[in-house]
Order: C-alpha cells, then structure tokens, then sequence
C-alpha cells in the first residue's frame, strides 16, 4: 500500500494550529476593518495572461499553471515540444493566483463602474509560487492584502504604515522593524552609477544583499556598471545603516530633486507628527523584487527571530493599465501569515484563551446520564456556548482521559443525582475544582 504524501512547500494543519491561525486573520482583519477596508475574494485560478508578465522574469518561473482539461494536447504539433514558449499556450490556459495585487487589479478594472474611488478593500486567501521550499518559504502559504486604489496622496503611504503597526500591535508583536524605500531612490541610483536601461536588473541585484551579502552585491553591480563607479557604489553601501536623517542627507547630495527622497523626507516628518512609537526605517538597498512597484516600498521583519519578510508592498501607479485601465494609481501591503505564525509561536504570543475552540465537554455515567445530557447539551448550544457530549456509553475514566488529550476547559458529569437534584458539578479541567449550578445558571457560568 501506498505512503500517503503531501506535495514539498505544503502543510496539514491540525485543530491547535487551525485555532491559532484563525486567531492570527480575525485579529489582522478587524485592523483592516478599523480602518475602513472591504473584504472582497477572487478565484483561485485566473487565466495565465493575467499573471503572466507581472512579477519579472523570474516571478513568472514560479507560475503553477494548471494543465486544460480533457485532450490537453489536442491543439499540439510535434514541432511544439521543441519550444516551451510555443507549447505552453496550447497545454494550459490558466494558473493559480501567485499574489493578491494582480488578482486586484483585473478586479477593479472589470469592476470599474461599480466601484467608488478611492477604493480600500482587504483580502485574505491563499496564493502559490512554485519556490523552492524551506523554513519560512512554502508553495502555498495565506497572504492577507490591504490596498487603496485610485488616489495618488501622498497620506496614503503614512496611513499604511500606522495599519501596520496597530496590527502588530494587535498580536503583540513588539520585536519588528518597518523599513522603507522609494523606486525612485533606486532608479536615480541606477543613474548615478552609469546604469542607464539596466534599472530592473540593478534593483534585482540590490534586492539579494540580505541573502548574498554586500559584497557579492557589489561584484554584480560591476558587471553592470562602469568600473569607475563601483567604487562610489561601495562607499555608499558602507553608509545604508546611517540614520533616517542622515541617510535622506546623503541622498539629497547624491541625487538632488529626486522624487524618491522629497517623498521620503515628507512620509517621515508626518510620521513624526502622527505617532513616537513606529519602529520605521529608511534601508535604500531594500528593492522588492516585483517590477510592479513605482514608488515606495515596504518591507516588515521581526527583529529576534531568524526569519524573512513578514510584510511587503508598496506603490503601484498603472497596474490596472495593463488591464485596460490607465492612470489609476494604488498602493499596498501584503501580511504573510505563515511566517508571521512561525514568529509568534516561536516567540510564544499567541494568548492561552486563542487556543481552546470546544468550552464544554458532558460526560456520563450510563445511558440514562446520556439520554438527560441531549437536552442540557441544546441548553448550552442554543446559549452559544460550544459544547459536545461524548457519544458512547464507556467507562467515565476513558471519557476524562478523552477530554484530558482534547484540552477542553470544563466537564459537566451526569449520573443519577444530578438527574434527581438538576444541580451540575461544572469542572474546571486546570485546577481539578468544580461549582455547582442549575440549567439555566450554567450558560452564564460558563461566559
């Protein structure tokens, strides 16, 4: 017989994990909620033209596509199979989602007469990149977005950042730091450094310094710039963990009236004025790798855990062009749950009362204490209190031990004088003490 598997990058999640997860979106939905952002749910697949040509070169690699159904190969010739790019047209017309953003944007686009800008909507489900798995990186993994579309103020990006922060908060996740950059900051370097037209492939390269290091950084910028410039290149890396002020000082100097940097002094004078406590930082080397971004840019780590981003996102001025949708600016962020989960249970944060799903557990002695438990177990439901009663007549330790390994918080014992008396010993599974109460005191007890 055949060992059941699990495809590498995916992951069963079993009912303690499931309680903590859902404690992890509730919590980060009603920030987004607070702030005045909608739900919306797009399908799992979209058609391989909508993804295709968004992510860059190597974001498209990672596309699942998701073979036609039926006689996939009905529209093929045998010439086909010796050319990827021609096959893969006929084979397979759609994939799964890799992103939220993207799936957004066909939305508003499609939806553009329904929709009031400026937009603000949430959205929370599951993406998959054909990655390569390992601690932090899965092939399937939740992502929870929120993005505002339609507007181009410049309060937007500060608004974002104070989300940012309530919703950490909200998890109780202290140890992070938010860092910021501006694609314009990364272009006017590109230029500085003689890298005219090879914009993207800087930004590529900058965007490995955490994985690689800053000096096989700088041996690739050397290949694409001129030698004169690596050196200024190479300074100027020393510099990237000055302070907000002198960072945005420096590039002033390097690149006067830059966008990039006007934009940055002003998001950090508001989040001066707004907030004391937003643990934010200006890091230029920070790229994202995905070519939609125009403007700022986010990125989220949890500083005393080994981890990788916990949040990216930021502006995009004319993806829904792509779509038919021209000059439609928005900007956005994007939690990953699963790395966040992975901080927060290794740092022990999620709170004890998160856990227990089931309140009340009724056991019984016989059939009799079975039969009277129906009626107090609808008592309870009806009351909202979750509550079951094990379904078997089998001997009271067996149905203890029972509630032991589920963790149930609290057991009800019925037997002949709690029948005879309609007085129930309500026990509290930690401490081992129990109270006694009527029908209709228990549901209160238990709230």
């Amino acid at each position: 017989m055949q060992k059941p598997t699990i495809p590498k990058g995916t992951r069963d999640f079993n009912p303690e994990i499931s309680r903590k997860r859902q404690f992890l979106i509730e919590s980060i939905a009603r920030q987004f909620v607070k702030y005045g952002f909608n739900k919306i749910e797009t399908p799992t697949l979209e058609n391989l033209s909508v993804l295709t040509g968004k992510y860059g070169e190597e974001g498209d690699q990672l596309l699942f596509k998701v073979l036609n159904s039926g006689d996939y190969l009905k529209n093929t010739e045998e010439s086909d199979f010796n050319n990827a790019k021609k096959l893969l047209p006929k084979i397979a017309e759609k994939g799964l989602r890799y992103d939220l953003t993207v799936p957004f944007a066909r939305y508003v686009s499609m939806n553009q007469n329904e929709i009031t800008f400026p937009f603000k909507r949430y959205q929370i489900q599951p993406v998959w990149r054909a990655d390569r798995p390992q601690k932090g990186r899965y092939r399937e993994f939740v992502q929870c977005d929120a993005d505002i579309i339609g507007s181009n103020s410049r309060w937007l990006e500060v608004e974002l950042s104070l989300l940012i922060d309530d919703v950490f908060k909200s998890l109780g996740l202290k140890d992070y730091i938010l860092l910021v950059n501006h694609r314009e900051i990364l272009f006017g370097l590109a230029k500085w450094l003689g890298l005219k037209g090879k914009e993207i492939s800087f930004c590529a390269t900058i965007d490995k310094i955490d994985k690689i290091g800053a000096e096989k950084v700088i041996a690739e910028v050397a290949l694409l710039a001129p030698n004169e410039n690596i050196n200024k290149f190479r300074n100027l890396i020393a510099k990237e963990k000055a302070n907000n002020n002198e960072q945005i000082k420096l590039l002033q100097e390097i690149l006067p009236g830059n966008e990039g940097v006007e934009f940055l002094r002003y998001y950090f004078q508001k989040i001066s004025e707004t907030t004391n406590d937003l643990k934010v930082s200006l890091d230029w080397t920070l790229a994202r790798g995905l070519s939609y971004y125009t403007g700022l840019i986010y990125e989220a780590k949890a500083t005393t855990v080994k981890m990788g981003s916990i949040l990216g996102g930021g502006r995009y001025d004319n993806l829904t062009g792509m779509f038919g949708l021209p000059d439609v600016s928005g900007v956005g962020i994007s939690f990953g749950i699963d790395r966040i989960y992975d901080v927060m249970e290794e740092l022990g944060l999620f709170p004890s009362d998160a856990l227990p799903n089931l309140k009340v557990l009724l056991v019984h002695f016989d059939e009799k204490g079975f039969d009277h438990g129906l009626s107090l177990l609808q008592t309870l439901r009806k009351a909202g209190i979750p509550s079951d009663i094990y379904p078997e007549a089998s001997k009271f330790k067996k149905q203890m031990t029972y509630a032991n390994k589920i963790k149930v918080p609290y057991t009800i014992a019925i037997g002949d004088n709690e029948i005879e008396s309609g007085q129930y010993p309500l026990k509290d599974m930690e401490s081992g003490s129990s109270t006694l109460h009527s029908a209709s005191s228990l549901p209160e007890a238990l709230k």
